[in-house]
């Protein structure tokens, strides 16, 4: 039996064995995310299917994007993605916890210019029996503080570091992140519809100050007819978009 490919425009996902299956946060990440300071080595922590560095391999011309997973179902189900995409020659996925990435790389002085990361947000207090989808949902696996921390290391010095979310954490994360000298350039907030609470935040920070620029996307008028400006974000992926 064939196992059902999530097509996009210019490449396809498997995702039978990440827990974590495709869904709005990553495809906003990875639409969002500024690359206009024409990153060369982008890397994205928790690749989960690798959608995010696939997004990241057709807006970019990176000759590196690392991806790091710390879930081996989830890091198989990426390298799969990334080698039967046609940019296979330039995405690589490491089975690894980010904390190890970082000691190795920093040993060797690396940095990149684009990091991101869809990262797990659930209080641990809810976790499942599962341990793939433990991994991929709850903090428990990567706490904000640890995932800044990695990020201030391993960061250029003009790099950027872009993530997705909850609203309601905002707040907080960018005040962990400014103790790690990571600072917020631009914000956009989203919601899922014009009547419904703002439920995720797309942040965008660099170890440098500026003014911040703020935004907010509605995704949806009503269940299924999307804004223009979420068909506009997301029109080079989907393919009905």
């Amino acid at each position: 039996m064939s196992i059902k490919r999530f097509q996009f425009k210019q490449f396809s996902i498997k995702q039978e064995k990440s827990a974590m299956k495709i869904g709005t946060d990553a495809v906003l990440l990875g639409a969002w995310c500024s690359i206009s300071h024409f990153p060369d080595k982008i890397l994205d922590i928790g690749s989960g299917t690798g959608i995010i560095s696939l997004m990241l391999a057709q807006r970019s011309d990176a000759e590196i994007i690392d991806a790091i997973e710390i879930d081996e179902n989830a890091y198989e189900q990426s390298v799969e993605n990334f080698e039967q995409s046609v940019w296979a020659d330039r995405l690589y996925c490491y089975y690894c916890s980010l904390q190890d990435f970082v000691n190795e790389i920093s040993d060797e002085e690396e940095t990149y210019d684009l990091i991101v990361s869809n990262p797990p947000f659930y209080n641990d207090d809810s976790e499942t029996e599962n341990e793939s989808r433990n991994k991929a949902r709850f903090t428990s696996s990567l706490s904000f503080e640890d995932l800044l921390l990695g990020v201030s290391k391993i960061l250029s010095e003009s790099g950027f570091f872009s993530v997705i979310i909850p609203f309601k954490e905002e707040e907080n994360f960018v005040k962990i992140a400014n103790e790690n000298q990571l600072f917020l350039n631009k914000v956009c907030r989203v919601q899922g519809n014009p009547t419904s609470e703002l439920k995720r935040s797309l942040l965008s920070f660099s170890f440098q100050k500026s003014p911040i620029q703020e935004s907010y996307l509605i995704i949806e008028t009503e269940r299924h007819q999307y804004t223009k400006e979420y068909i506009n974000l997301t029109k080079d992926f989907y393919l009905k978009m």
